[in-house]
Order: C-alpha cells, then structure tokens, then sequence
C-alpha cells in the first residue's frame, strides 16, 4: 500500500488490525493511510498488514504513538488498558463493538482520554468506501 506519509505525520496504532479487507481493523488501516497518519497495525501473529510492519503489541511499538483505535472486544481491550496508560496516548478510539461501560470506566481512571466513536468518521471518511 502506498502512502505519503511526512515525517511529522500523526502515529496511530491500530490495535485489532486485521488482513481481512472487510473487517473495520482492515479498512482503519486503509483510510488513516489515505489521510495521510503514520499507521502502526498491531496484531499479535500477522507480520504485516496492507504492506505496513504490523508488532504485537503496543509496548513494542518504538515511536510515539499520538492516537490509538481500539478494533477487539472489550473483554480483550481490557487487557490493553495498562498497556495503553503506559505508553501516554493523548487519543484512545473506542469503535463500535470495543466498548463496554466497566472498559471506559477503566480507561478514566487509568488516566486514559476515550473517545467512543468510529474512527474512521471520525477522520471525514466512511468505512464503505474502503
């Protein structure tokens, strides 16, 4: 996948990244690269994703990471939160179906800043377009 990408562009992660181009994980990944993000799939077993180096996690990520977007259940976002906190993430998305309300409340009180919402909207484009 080609991207213009500058040096100054914003790093987002994005964890639940997925190869599977119908999968919100996969089109996230398609649209941040279109509007031009740095984009960091996480995955805990692809290599890469869309010809992107995907890690396994966020702790191994070795840049700043200026937003996260959350594509796993909240069962396993959960597990994440220490993870995220840790990392400083100004922006942690929430998109449909990775929230639950004891998943948010963890994310407050861990300092984190969540945003429940689409990222993919979030950024002016829509998830059928990708």
């Amino acid at each position: 996948m080609s991207t213009n990408v500058s040096v100054s562009a914003k790093v987002a992660v994005i964890i639940g990244a997925s190869k599977d181009r119908q999968k919100f994980g996969n089109k996230a990944v398609r649209a941040f690269c279109q509007r031009g993000y740095r984009v960091i799939p996480i995955h805990p077993h692809a290599a890469e994703i869309e010809g992107l180096p995907a890690y396994k996690t966020v702790e191994d990520v070795p840049v700043a990471i200026d937003l996260a977007l959350v594509y796993v259940p909240p069962e396993i976002g959960m597990g994440l939160l220490d993870g995220l906190a840790a990392r400083n993430i100004p922006e942690v998305w929430f998109n449909p179906g990775a929230e639950s309300p004891a998943l948010i409340e963890r994310a407050v009180s861990l300092g984190l800043r969540p945003i429940v919402a689409c990222s993919i909207v979030g950024i002016g484009e829509r998830p059928d377009n990708y």
